[in-house]
């Protein structure tokens, strides 16, 4: 029986990738755990005033590659250097295609000089292992697929986060071993119910906290301690809700459409593709609805990632970012969307049928990659993503990628609300009709405190 792959799936739909990706059947990403655990605003609000315990457990996608070129393989994706990375050391991995536009980011852990363990969404990931198997390396790689693919089968690794102005406090306590590692994105040891576990500092939200795994059939007695010694300190545990808005707080952008469907050099790779994979049914929602894919690609520059690209390697996409280095570039900030209009998406539900485009709570986007139009005097100026209600802010806030012009605080654009048509094929968006909403430019992250230090430190 023949493999049917990506490049199937888009011939299927006729050709057009951008059109495909327009009407495909699924929703946004999906966090596999509880809704809430107490409610969603609280739990939001317990990573910047209290302590938060995320369970990343089952939604990421875990890529193993062993082998003595281990390092060879990052640094021919990376357009990042790895000449200081090893073992306990962690890192953001950015990978580009060979015209320079970003197929996605993810995190790399040391676990051995020989050993690398990446976590982060699939494209990355796939296009890592594809890169394993072609280039001739001495590598091999495993996957522990995240659980919405794979349910039936435990993951080998659990993943806890506990963040917030009281994380350190409970991390202490509960830690049985030697000093905890606290080094901004430095990996280190903790104990906790006799399990040792391994760690990774970073922090949103302004404060400092850690990320623990390790393996899954220890994940009860640690999930048990850290919610014994955390309940003494007030602190939640995040569902999928609050989960869902953590990325725009802290500025990040979690999932640019793949530069991947298009060109042929990357052919090769669209067949190797499954036409299952994330990026054969993942769906783009929003009011920018170009005919050409290549109209959503993004580069380093638009995601603010121009601040890790290193030219002492030689990697995929070197030769087209050397030459897109001195162009002009768009701008990364935050959007804070008008209250009054943001109330009139609302008023809709109580008006005649069609209204605007609902706004679910607390995270308005519909898609697996949200793509909205941003405009200033009716012409667009660049991209909104990712909608959401920041129960901290006490606001609507996106992550926007603007013309640099319209970059500074206090700039006034807005924002080209729904599908036009009255909406795509997607069986979750309803019948609407299009609005703008005002909106104002502030910096990313949002918050102060965690501008001036994890940003500063990222």
């Amino acid at each position: 029986m023949t493999t049917r792959s990506l490049s199937d799936r888009i011939a299927e739909a006729g050709g057009n990738p951008a059109k495909m990706l327009q009407n495909a059947q699924t929703g946004p990403y999906q966090f596999p755990v509880p809704p809430a655990y107490t409610n969603w605003i609280e739990e939001v609000r317990a990573w910047r005033h209290g302590a938060v315990l995320l369970n990343q457990s089952y939604h990421m996608t875990d890529l193993y590659v062993r082998g003595p070129d281990v390092k060879a393989l990052l640094e021919r994706v990376g357009i990042n250097s790895f000449k200081t990375w090893g073992k306990n050391k962690a890192k953001q991995l950015v990978c580009c295609n060979y015209d320079g536009y970003v197929i996605g980011d993810v995190i790399v852990f040391g676990l051995e000089e020989d050993e690398a363990l990446l976590i982060g969404r699939p494209p990355v990931c796939n296009w890592v292992a594809y890169q394993a198997e072609i280039s001739g390396l001495n590598v091999t790689t495993e996957f522990d697929i995240r659980s919405l693919e794979n349910p039936d089968k435990p993951r080998k690794l659990y993943r806890y986060e506990v963040q917030g102005p009281k994380a350190l406090d409970i991390l202490n306590e509960v830690n049985e071993g030697g000093p905890l590692t606290t080094k901004f994105f430095n990996m280190g040891e903790i104990t906790i119910a006799g399990c040792k576990a391994r760690t990774l500092s970073h922090g949103m939200g302004g404060a400092q906290g850690l990320e623990i795994w390790g393996p899954y059939e220890e994940h009860q007695k640690v999930y048990d301690r850290l919610l014994e010694v955390g309940t003494k300190y007030g602190m939640l545990r995040a569902g999928a809700r609050a989960y869902s808005t953590a990325s725009q707080e802290s500025g990040w952008i979690p999932s640019p459409l793949p530069a991947i469907y298009s060109g042929d050099k990357m052919k090769p790779y669209r067949d190797w593709l499954g036409a299952d994979s994330f990026e054969a049914i993942s769906s783009v929602g929003g009011s920018f609805e170009p005919e050409n894919v290549e109209d959503y690609y993004l580069t380093p520059w638009d995601l603010d990632y121009q601040r890790v690209i290193k030219f002492d390697h030689d990697f995929i996409g070197r030769e087209a970012l050397e030459k897109m280095q001195d162009q002009p570039h768009r701008v990364k900030v935050t959007l804070v969307w008008d209250r009054a209009d943001v109330l009139k998406i609302f008023d809709g539900l109580m008006g005649d049928f069609p209204g605007p485009k609902l706004m679910e709570m607390p995270s308005g986007h519909y898609a697996a990659h949200p793509y909205d139009q941003v405009l200033k005097d009716g012409e667009m100026v660049g991209i909104s993503t990712y909608p959401v209600y920041s129960a901290n802010e006490r606001a609507w806030i996106s992550l926007a990628i603007v013309r640099a012009d319209l970059s500074e605080q206090g700039s006034k654009v807005s924002i080209l609300w729904g599908e036009a048509n009255g909406g795509s094929d997607k069986p979750h968006v309803e019948e609407h009709v299009q609005m703008k909403v005002g909106a104002e430019v502030h910096p990313w992250p949002i918050h102060q405190a965690a501008r001036e230090s994890y940003r500063k430190q990222n």
